[in-house]
């Protein structure tokens, strides 16, 4: 399976490159301004279905962009044919393909590949992380001072919802540096080679994550909610990752904003 996915994502992420700034029709989710999606996003997501439904009929699949069926299998694929729309149609060389592979309720492969850069991240439960064919592990960063962070912000923003400006107001201060790139899964990627330490979101869909959950636990970081539950993550919208060391840090910043609120 996880050669499928490999060579899926590459596809993809191939034919993601060879159309920027090519689009023709951008649309906006209903009651949502700014989460867009173009016939890009779905021509990519018809690819990778396309490649599952050839070798494994059976299997259940979850697309961000309505490519989904329930299947008879205990094998769920959870894709997202690019994340990082927004970058995408703006020419910015930051979005990805993102391909999760869950069975019985738990990620068991995990696919992350980034045409802008060629760098193909890949997990296997109990198999550790690797990008492009090397073992990664996390930061082994102990304070959050030293730590450089990257969240990201819900489409709806302006609403503050579960108060994610007061969240990124009281991480800048104690942090080296915070980031926002733009791709939950290029975030998360980013935790489980240590380039970043730590990231939160408050609001995530499964196939901006599952990916890059197993990713970051492969690697011997931590995953958890804002209340450090980390059981059924893929499914809770809101996402903490880190490097297990600052885990206990951050969620100490998280519940000071939710305190004060």
């Amino acid at each position: 399976m996880i050669t499928v996915a490999i060579n899926a994502a590459k596809e993809a992420g191939k034919f993601l490159l060879s159309n920027v700034g090519k689009f023709r029709h951008l649309e906006r989710k209903i009651g949502q301004e700014t989460n867009l999606v173009t016939e890009i996003d779905k021509q990519s997501e018809a690819l990778i279905v396309n490649a599952i439904r050839s070798r494994f009929p059976d299997h259940a699949i979850l697309g961000e962009e309505g490519g989904a069926s329930a299947g008879t299998s205990d094998y769920k694929w959870i894709i997202d044919p690019l994340d990082g729309t927004t970058n995408f149609t703006h020419g910015l060389p930051i979005f990805c393909v993102t391909i999760g592979i869950e069975h019985r309720g738990e990620i068991i492969t995990g696919v992350i590949y980034d045409p802008n850069t060629g760098e193909l991240f890949t997990a296997e439960k109990g198999k550790g992380a690797f990008l492009n064919g090397t073992r990664i592990s996390v930061s082994k960063n102990e304070t959050l001072i030293n730590s450089l962070l990257v969240t990201g912000f819900p489409y709806n923003v302006n609403e503050n919802p579960e108060n994610v400006i007061q969240h990124f107001t009281n991480f800048l201060p104690v942090a080296q540096g915070v980031r926002r790139l733009g791709s939950a899964a290029i975030d998360l990627a980013y935790v489980a080679c240590g380039r970043f330490d730590g990231y939160w979101e408050v609001f995530l869909h499964p196939w901006d994550k599952a990916a890059g959950i197993l990713l970051v636990k492969e690697a011997g970081g931590t995953v958890t909610n804002f209340s450090n539950d980390p059981n059924d993550i893929i499914y809770q919208p809101n996402t903490l990752a880190s490097n297990g060391i600052i885990h206990d840090r951050m969620l100490n910043v998280i519940h000071k904003t939710l305190r004060s609120t």
